[in-house]
């Protein structure tokens, strides 16, 4: 008997971590909503982990942001008085909880709608999942950075742009000539259809790539 009752202890003992692992693996998400009047954003940064970015116009003038949380992941959205709206991510798990875990698929996306030809300023950063840009006109510069996703733009018109990627391929169409950009552009591991540099007027293009392809096409002067 001696033995047994050990045995039985050790037991009940894995039975019960295992059931606590289980719980934590399916924390809640939930679907929340971010919106604030178009008038009083003037820059925007996002800096998440792990979650896909959608990024287009918003067809009322204000800025919106969906996205889901759970207690253990979240944001911290705050805007500034001087129009500068942040986005940081949150997360309280210890390293235990990233053991052999990741949020599911549906849960991994931020949409963020913002107004057309009003922000001075657009930065979004993220980590293996890529960044994709409806047609949008930035006033002033656009800077996005995915390590181990890709960076997909459809007629991204601003005046500065800056593309970072590592393990990922940059690629899609940017608004106004080739003739108009002064580019300079870097890569590692990669190819690229964009010179190294060149000078341009109206227009910055600074693109750096790492373990990934850069292919990127212009769409023209407007009309």
């Amino acid at each position: 008997m001696k033995k047994i009752i050990p045995l039985i202890l050790c037991l009940a003992a894995s039975l019960a971590l295992t059931g606590c692992a289980g719980e934590e693996q399916t924390a809640l998400h939930t679907l929340r909503s971010y919106t604030a009047e178009g008038e009083q954003v003037t820059e925007i940064s996002l800096d998440v982990r792990d979650r896909a970015i959608q990024i287009s116009p918003s067809e009322d003038g204000q800025v919106h942001i969906s996205y889901y949380a759970s207690e253990q992941e979240y944001y911290d959205i705050d805007l500034s008085e001087d129009g500068c709206l942040t986005m940081t991510a949150v997360s309280d798990k210890t390293w235990a909880d990233y053991i052999g875990t990741k949020t599911d698929e549906a849960y991994r996306l931020i949409r963020l709608q913002v107004p057309d030809e009003q922000l001075e300023a657009l930065t979004v950063a993220t980590t293996n999942e890529d960044i994709t840009l409806s047609p949008l006109t930035v006033e002033g510069s656009v800077t996005l950075t995915a390590n181990g996703g890709n960076i997909l733009l459809n007629g991204l018109d601003a005046v500065r742009v800056s593309l970072n990627a590592k393990n990922g391929d940059i690629s899609g169409i940017l608004a106004g000539a080739y003739e108009e950009y002064a580019i300079a552009c870097s890569i590692k591991k990669g190819d690229s259809n964009l010179p190294s540099e060149k000078d341009g007027q109206e227009r910055t293009l600074i693109v750096n790539g790492n373990n990934g392809d850069i292919s990127l096409d212009f769409a023209g002067s407007k009309k």
